[in-house]
């Protein structure tokens, strides 16, 4: 620090940055031959000196003593460190002039320009958000010095660790200055070696795929999993924590996490320090309840753990969870549920108790939504579980949180309570940030059932802040075109309903497995609604006009020689067709995400009834289940999972509707893979050279079926390095059957009766095809790809195979 002592006659210079010029002096301990100032003299007048750019009237608002004050060495002191806080000025000097105070100035210089140089890894204009200085503001040593480290740091985010940066001043004419940052970035410092000590019950492979750092390898080029970060391992640290929980050792502690610097600077060896302590396993399990109408025997049947497994805190937390938000919803909204333990070490057993009580009543005084620009306050109010007036509970702000999110209008969305007028009365306010809804997409990739597509369409999922979801998409591929103009209203008249409308025209291609093309024209519109969280059912009415057809009739086979034409079925499927139907969803969901699921079930029923107007008559009833079933207690991971998918379906005609044979169930593809799609079944010949017409051996028309039914078994599993890449593998078996015919005008199979029509038709059965095989799935730069290998276990004769399915495609 600088001081300042005056004298008579000579004024002792002083400076706050003694300690770096090496001539100024502690306000404490002045020099020997300075003397002390005369505190009864009073400041007559005040001059400034030195100021070219600074008012002086600016430069004496931040002096503490003024005119007419007495020269008090503390207040000049005071107004020395004041001067040189305001960061404008390279020096000051206080002296006095007989009654006059002079205050001699040299000004910092000001910032002409920012350049940075040697960069390449992180842009410019990303470190000039980092660093504090702008052109034309005041230039300091402290603040560029500041800003240098602001640079490391943001470096060493980035696992640069040897980066280094070296301003350059380079002075100017007009006290200006450029500031240049020479910056070596050096190369990324990975980390080389993981090591973890003290553990024994699992190996160092095994924890080493429970954190998210790992060693470097040359296939981690996508990925930055390998670069050190101190936040990251931290993150690990609490990763481990969980895990060995999870696995049944309450006792579990970290010691420590560290990172330590190669001496090259070129690497990090991270060290995982811990202790286990003992393995415990749940032994009694009870629940204690002190709330009203509620008694321990009707809650034990909500405990899912079972007596004598692994000790699992997570588990135990959901459990709690879950039975507390069942309260919730069945008439106690105030109730709480606590876990409690009791550790046995010699036994190494856990007793586990659940504690319900009644926390305490809050009630929603006043609702406020903050940050929507666009979305209306309405579209946001009605997706909250409470209303001023209702109780409010912890699950409250939770599900609120998520489903505003799930919205997808906005990019940030917190949930805040603030006290209300009383004790017992919150205010809540949703704060969100809006994000752009709007959605221009090009696409392009390949599928085994269409070939190469390419797809592009304009969509608005919040359509003038309503809620509304509008668009029109396109897709045009090998062996298809689509065009769909969609409306959804998810909140239609301001009630729990999903209203929408789609307007669209297919062309399908299927002559590669087929000998006909389909078009359909046509509109559906659709209302949905929802009894609660998990049960929900959906209502559309169908208009398509249809039209089976482009291929060789019987008298163009004759006239111009071609070897076969389509099975007498088709043919007799050919034509236009008008469709009227009314069909209906029944869903009860319970998986824990939809997009992605890990555990829970789904159940969905579903009906279609075709035949008002139109001149198409049937009935079709279809049922569906899976269940997923999470392996993290066999595998201590949460990438493991089985999963189980079946559904049955039946279909009949009525009155004298038209019989076509598009409408049928088909086996094959994407419910029975190694199958070709629809290759499995009833199959009827084509038609083989004219004259004198005859089945043509190994041509073949799939007709379809009535009745089918479908299961399958599949296990989701990690793949090595698969994390690093985006690769994850399963195993699964398919099996299913179709049968029943169901032709325009009945069989033709009798040959002494159909004379010249006689056609055969084989795969007419119940009994099982059954495929098994391996897929994995990758998440590329350039979209999810999709490859199933399967072959064929059982199958009928002639059944038509595809043993490798390949999907890729991606939006930008």
């Amino acid at each position: 620090m600088a001081s300042v002592c005056l004298l008579p006659v000579i004024a002792a210079k002083a400076d706050a940055q003694g300690a770096a010029r090496g001539r100024h002096h502690h306000a404490n301990t002045p020099p020997a031959h300075k003397q002390r100032s005369a505190n009864g003299s009073v400041i007559e007048a005040i001059s400034i000196n030195g100021n070219s750019r600074i008012e002086t009237s600016t430069v004496l608002s931040y002096m503490v003593v003024q005119p007419g004050d007495n020269f008090n060495q503390d207040n000049l002191d005071r107004s020395l460190k004041t001067l040189y806080a305001t960061g404008l000025f390279k020096d000051v000097t206080l002296r006095r002039d007989g009654n006059t105070l002079v205050v001699d100035l040299v000004e910092n210089p000001i910032v002409n320009r920012i350049a940075f140089e040697g960069n390449h890894a992180v842009k410019d204009e990303d470190l000039r958000k980092e660093i504090a200085l702008r052109p034309r503001a005041v230039f300091s040593a402290q603040a560029t010095a500041a800003d240098r480290q602001k640079l490391l740091n943001l470096y060493a985010s980035k696992a640069r660790f040897g980066a280094t940066v070296t301003p350059q001043i380079v002075k100017l004419s007009h006290n200006r200055v450029d500031v240049i940052f020479k910056i070596n970035e050096a190369q990324q410092t990975l980390i080389n070696k993981i090591v973890f000590v003290g553990n024994h019950a699992f190996s160092e492979a095994r924890l080493a795929q429970v954190i998210s750092s790992k060693e470097t390898e040359w296939y981690r080029f996508f990925s930055s999993s390998d670069e050190y970060n101190p936040e990251r391992i931290k993150y690990d640290a609490e990763l481990l924590r969980r895990f060995y929980l999870h696995n049944g050792f309450v006792d579990f502690h970290m010691i420590n996490a560290t990172g330590e610097l190669s001496p090259d600077r070129k690497s990090f060896y991270v060290t995982f320090t811990l202790s286990e302590g003992a393995r415990y396993r749940i032994g009694k399990m009870d629940v204690r309840s002190s709330l009203r109408h509620v008694e321990p025997p009707e809650l034990r049947q909500y405990i899912t753990l079972f007596p004598h497994q692994w000790y699992d805190g997570t588990a135990i937390q959901n459990n709690a969870t879950g039975m507390q938000e069942r309260l919730q919803a069945t008439g106690h909204p105030f109730a709480m549920v606590r876990s409690e333990i009791a550790r046995n070490p010699e036994k190494h057993i856990v007793d586990l108790l659940f504690d319900v009580t009644e926390g305490p009543r809050v009630y929603v005084e006043r609702v406020d939504i903050n940050g929507n620009t666009i979305t209306q306050d309405k579209v946001i109010r009605r997706q909250l579980p409470m209303a001023e007036g209702d109780p409010y509970t912890p699950f409250d702000r939770k599900y609120s949180k998520a489903v505003l999110q799930d919205l997808g209008y906005f990019s940030t969305v917190s949930i805040d309570q603030t006290q209300g007028s009383a004790p017992d009365r919150v205010n809540v306010s949703a704060n969100v940030v809006e994000k752009p809804t709007g959605e221009f997409s090009l696409g392009g990739g390949y599928s085994t059932d269409v070939g190469i597509l390419g797809n592009a369409s304009v969509k608005q999922h919040n359509m003038l802040g309503t809620g509304i979801d509008a668009g029109i998409s396109g897709t045009v591929a090998y062996y298809e075109k689509q065009v769909d103009l969609s409306v959804s209203d998810p909140y239609f008249l301001n009630r729990n309903l999903v209203a929408g409308i789609d307007i669209y025209g297919i062309q399908n291609n299927y002559q590669t497995y087929q000998s006909y093309k389909e078009g359909r024209y046509g509109g559906t519109l659709r209302l949905g609604y929802s009894y609660n969280n998990y049960l929900s059912q959906s209502w559309s009415y169908s208009l398509i006009d249809r039209d089976v057809g482009n291929f060789y009739s019987p008298s163009d086979a004759s006239l111009y020689g071609y070897e076969y034409v389509p099975s007498i079925y088709v043919q007799q499927s050919a034509g236009w067709s008008l469709l009227s139907q009314l069909s209906t969803t029944l869903s009860y969901d319970r998986r824990d995400n939809r997009m992605n699921p890990r555990k829970g079930y789904m159940l969905q029923v579903a009906g279609d009834f075709a035949g008002l107007g139109g001149n198409t008559k049937y009935v079709r009833a279809k049922i569906d289940g899976d269940y997923y079933l999470p392996l993290d207690a066999i595998t201590g991971s949460h990438d493991w999972t089985m999963q189980f998918k079946g559904g049955a379906g039946y279909m009949t005609d009525w009155g004298d509707g038209n019989v076509n044979i598009i409408d049928n169930f088909y086996l094959g593809g994407q419910n029975l893979r190694g199958f070709l799609q629809g290759g499995a079944g009833p199959r009827s010949a084509h038609y083989g050279k004219y004259p004198n017409a005859q089945p043509a051996e190994g041509q073949e028309d799939l007709l379809g079926g009535k009745f089918i039914y479908t299961a399958s078994a599949q296990l989701n599993f990690p793949l090595p390095m698969g994390d690093d890449v985006g690769i994850s593998g399963r195993y699964f078996v398919d099996a299913g059957g179709l049968a029943g015919l169901r032709l325009p005008h009945g069989r033709l199979t009798n040959a002494a009766k159909d004379g010249a029509l006689y056609t055969p038709i084989s795969g007419d059965s119940v009994t099982p095809r059954v495929s098994t095989g391996f897929g994995i799935s990758w998440k590329s730069p350039f979209g999810l790809v999709n490859i199933d290998a399967a072959v064929p276990i059982h199958k009928s004769r002639n059944d038509r195979l595809y043993p490798i399915r390949f999907g890729f495609g991606q939006q930008f």
